[in-house]
């Protein structure tokens, strides 16, 4: 018989799991609380395949972020799925951003990523429209239909002979010497082996499982905006600000979307629910168990100004848009649209610190993904092979 995986999760990072495992002979059940796949961080985000130009050289981001550009764009293109290597450009807008460009460079040339340092004129020759004084052009950056991604994954598990079970919560996981017990809210699932892919949820689904995370998942909503159809020709492909070094997101960017739309954001603000997808949202017990992990105070101690400043371009368009010029200075008053969110899940230590790496945890049978926000779709196949690999260390 088969050895039988429990997958809790049907994102991106989840279905990939799911889908090496059955091309390792191994017998698959995805269990997912909502009616379909990538309805949360998989579904809402800017649809970029990355290069793993930003993550430090030798972390997992890095290695699986550069493999994950390659395989991604392979598997889409052999399954249909919509996708384009456009290639992307970093821009110093000022002369006291060039070092932290610079620096930039180095580590892409570090991670192996095929990226150059190029002058204003010639970011201008790839983006006419954009403000710079030096830029970095990356060559393997890509956009990619995700959700479609997850479509695909689906029917393959399927084909492999595996299930995906939607409208499954998790209630209980009960391991023990032979097997792991899962109930939900449809029924009772019984394996040999458990992946947790819960997202949002991951922390959760560990403390049912009986581990103690050292983490907390803290949920921040990223605001996006498009333009309006008379201006999206001033964007050709995406065009990033150089990023902050001493801040954890890479700052609000113009992305041409599969579709030919082009998106404007994310910026990143604390988010009152774990699907907290507008301020509107406010769901009580994750609030009190944001406000109860000592990790969140210290870090909002450390960063309250650039909270402040998110939380201002989250209320105000024109704040948004006076970002966005600092990239395309010619964007109009009007160029705005209101679109989507989306909620990273982001693991946070009690001392303030955020993981900042992908971050596992194990127990006996059992593997718990506990941290994969961006890069994570693009790494989602590396993802789910390190998770294939390792099972075999944890049975």
């Amino acid at each position: 018989m088969r050895p039988h995986v429990i997958v809790a999760g049907s994102g991106i990072v989840g279905l990939s799991a799911a889908y090496e495992l059955s091309l390792r002979g191994k017998r698959v059940t995805v269990l997912e609380k909502e009616d379909g796949p990538a309805r949360h961080q998989t579904g809402n985000n800017s649809g970029v395949i990355h290069s793993g130009l930003y993550y430090a050289p030798g972390s997992l981001k890095a290695k699986m972020g550069h493999a994950g550009s390659i395989s991604m764009k392979e598997f889409a293109e052999a399954h249909g799925v919509a996708v384009k290597i456009c290639g992307k450009l970093v821009v110093a807008t000022r002369l006291s951003q060039v070092g932290k460009l610079n620096e930039l460079f180095r580590r892409g040339q570090a991670n192996g990523v095929p990226c150059r340092l190029i002058s204003a004129e010639e970011a201008r020759d790839y983006e006419p429209e954009v403000s710079a004084v030096a830029a970095l052009r990356v060559e393997t950056t890509g956009i990619v239909d995700y959700r479609g991604v997850c479509d695909v994954l689906v029917r393959l598990i399927g084909e492999l002979g595996g299930e995906v079970h939607f409208g499954q919560k998790i209630v209980r996981v009960t391991p023990n010497a032979d097997a792991v017990t899962v109930v939900t809210s449809g029924g009772e699932f019984r394996g040999d082996q458990f992946v947790n892919c819960a997202g949002l949820h991951s922390d959760r689904v560990a403390r049912l499982a009986g581990l103690k995370p050292e983490v907390r998942i803290i949920p921040f909503r990223g605001e996006y905006f498009e333009l309006t159809p008379a201006q999206s020709h001033k964007v050709h492909g995406l065009i990033y600000p150089v990023p902050d070094p001493a801040f954890p997101f890479l700052g609000v960017h113009l992305t041409r979307m599969i579709n030919g739309s082009v998106h404007a954001g994310p910026n990143a603000v604390f988010a009152l629910a774990r699907e907290g997808y507008s301020w509107r949202h406010v769901n009580p017990r994750d609030l009190m168990e944001s406000a109860a992990w000592p990790g969140l105070w210290r870090l909002g101690k450390k960063f309250w100004r650039n909270g402040l400043e998110e939380t201002a371009r989250s209320f105000s368009r024109r704040k948004f848009l006076a970002s966005l010029r600092e990239l395309v200075p010619s964007l109009s008053d009007d160029s705005l649209i209101p679109t989507h969110a989306g909620v990273r899940a982001q693991a946070m230590r009690r001392d303030g610190s955020l993981v900042d790496d992908f971050y596992f945890q194990r127990a006996p049978r059992q593997i718990h993904v506990l941290n994969a926000p961006s890069p994570a779709a693009t790494a989602s196949l590396e993802i789910g092979k390190s998770i294939a690999d390792e099972l075999a260390l944890v049975s």
